[in-house]
This record gives structure tokens, sequence and C-alpha cells, in this order.
């Protein structure tokens, strides 16, 4: 029987050009983190923790879209390199709380310009209005998207 189902070609695709654009990003930011002894995968939780110091091992998990053993082992890693600290939750002895160290604040200060340089990079010869609208549109995508995974978790298996 032949297959009905339409192909999909990678141009085509919103998955594939999303990965693609984001292995790019990677590539790039792996190049300029080198010198400083950290992977891509730090920067993610640096990130985070820049926005949020303090937060919780769960919360900094789903900030970074990655599973929860996935986040301690990147904090554990953290850890030893000296850019982060863990604390029990006072309150909630459950919880751990990750902070950020003087190295990882100056790390910023570091690290900052090279994340302008690498978006102003990305963003060549690409006018401000359509930036904006792409940062809307993969906004509302991942939206989309995690509305779907939720959906999806919740929902009995058949």
């Amino acid at each position: 029987m032949a297959d009905l189902t339409p192909d999909l070609p990678p141009e085509h695709s919103l998955g594939f050009q999303v990965r693609r654009c984001h292995r790019a990003f990677d590539r790039v930011l792996s190049g300029h983190l080198a010198p400083s002894g950290l992977s891509s995968g730090f920067w993610y939780f640096l990130r985070a923790l820049w926005q949020e110091n303090g937060a919780t091992q769960k919360r900094l998990a789903q900030l970074n879209n990655v599973t929860e053993p996935t986040a301690v082992a990147v904090l554990g890693a953290m850890e030893r390199m000296g850019v982060i600290r863990r604390e029990r939750n006072a309150v909630d002895r459950r919880k751990v709380n990750v902070f950020l160290t003087e190295r990882a604040d100056d790390l910023k200060a570091e690290l900052m310009p090279v994340a302008h340089r690498i978006n102003e990079i990305a963003g060549a010869g690409i006018s401000a209005a359509e930036i904006e609208t792409c940062l809307s549109v993969l906004q509302r995508m991942s939206d989309n998207l995690t509305r779907e995974a939720t959906r999806l978790s919740t929902e009995p298996a058949l």
C-alpha cells in the first residue's frame, strides 16, 4: 500500500529549522565559553540563576526544560567548578536551593557581552521588527508545545 502521508521537507519543518538554528547558536556559544572552562549546558543554568538566584533545583530544571536528574548532574558539575553552591531549604528540607558564587557573578560581567554579540551575529541583516516577530512567534510556539506536552503527560495511556 502506498504511503499517503505527505512529506515534510526540512526547509518547511519548524522543528527541523529551530533545531538547526539552536545547534548553530550552541556551536558558537560553546566556542566562546571554552576559554572560561564552561560548557553551553552550564550557560543555561547560569542565565537562569542570574535571573532567579536561589531558585530550587526543580525550578531550574523547569526553566531549562530538562529533567530533574539532568539538572542535578549539571549543577553538581557546576558546584565542583565553584560557580554555584547548594543549600537545603530551611522551610522544606526536601528542596535544595542553588546560589551563585562570586566567581559566577564575575562570569556574568565577562559573558553577557558575548551573549549580546552572538545575538547580533545571528540577527545580522534582519530588521528589528522581524526579530521582534520572530521572538513572539517562537514564544507562542513554545507555549503551544508546552501545553501539548502537559496534555500528553496527564492523559491516560491507551
